[in-house]
């Protein structure tokens, strides 16, 4: 099985330079780098917050991939996928749009640090957003890297409405945890606004208490695998994951602080 990964899909929650630089977006900047550079085929998504400044980084809409409408909570939403390039390193990053989710300019929480209440619906936008994008490329990801909590509907979504797709029969999901959980409930339609093809209330049942805690424990249930990214993931999230016996990566800060994770990550996929 060695070489087995040829093609990586990195779906994120946050890149650097689009924002800040920390601990997740540094990842979602230099892993894609470093796994291309090892001779894969990547692709990396992320959400287009408003914050980002469309004329400095150079982002373009994609005619040709966006104007489908995705229903969330009976509304139909208008899928916008925009790129740019990182020209250092060779990459391009899609972005998932939509002017009702992600025009505001903060990511999770307003200006006063509360979190938006349609964090949920926004997620599950981003999910699908990401694999019907990704259907329309025509391009079949070995390995789907999930970092961050906005990533966290795609697991369950690749593993219960998209395994029959032949676009995605093989893929493998890996879970990046960190300590961005979002310390709120989600609205009360959360739990039935999930349900999407053949998901039934039965398969989401940590949902049954839609909180951020409880997404995060519903998208390691759908995993292959689980890297711990962060020192400061909650011990209730990190119980699930034990319970489960997934395949764990654990986290290593001397190897994220010299770049050696890439080759211990790239290790992990070949391992699933």
């Amino acid at each position: 099985m060695e070489d087995s990964v040829k093609r990586v899909l990195f779906v994120n929650s946050e890149i650097y330079p689009y924002l800040p630089e920390t601990e997740i977006s540094s990842i979602g900047r230099y892993l894609p780098q470093g796994i291309q550079e090892m001779k894969k085929e990547i692709r990396s998504f992320m959400p287009r917050y408003g914050c980002i400044n469309e004329r400095k980084n150079q982002l373009h809409e994609v005619i040709r991939l966006s104007g489908m409408n995705i229903i969330i909570g009976d509304v139909d939403r208008q899928l916008v996928i925009k790129v740019a390039s990182i020209s250092s390193a060779r990459i391009q990053v899609y972005f998932i749009d939509n002017e009702d989710f992600f025009k505001r300019k903060q990511t999770a929480c307003d200006e006063n640090g509360n979190y938006f209440e349609d964090n949920g619906e926004r997620a599950v936008f981003f999910a699908r957003g990401v694999l019907e994008t990704v259907k329309k490329l025509r391009w079949a990801p070995d390995i789907i890297h999930c970092q961050g909590w906005i990533s966290h509907v795609l697991p369950l979504y690749l593993k219960k409405s998209y395994r029959d797709d032949p676009i995605f029969s093989s893929s493998k999901v890996v879970l990046s945890l960190y300590d961005d959980t979002p310390r709120q409930t989600f609205s009360s339609g959360f739990r039935d606004g999930v349900l999407f093809g053949n998901i039934k209330p039965a398969d989401i049942p940590y949902l049954d208490d839609p909180t951020g805690i409880n997404l995060a424990k519903t998208a390691a249930q759908y995993s292959d695998g689980i890297i711990i990214g962060s020192p400061d993931v909650d011990e209730e999230i990190l119980s699930c994951c034990r319970e489960l016996g997934r395949p764990t990566l654990q986290y290593n800060g001397d190897a994220l602080a010299d770049g050696s994770y890439v080759a211990d990550y790239e290790r992990f996929y070949e391992e699933l």
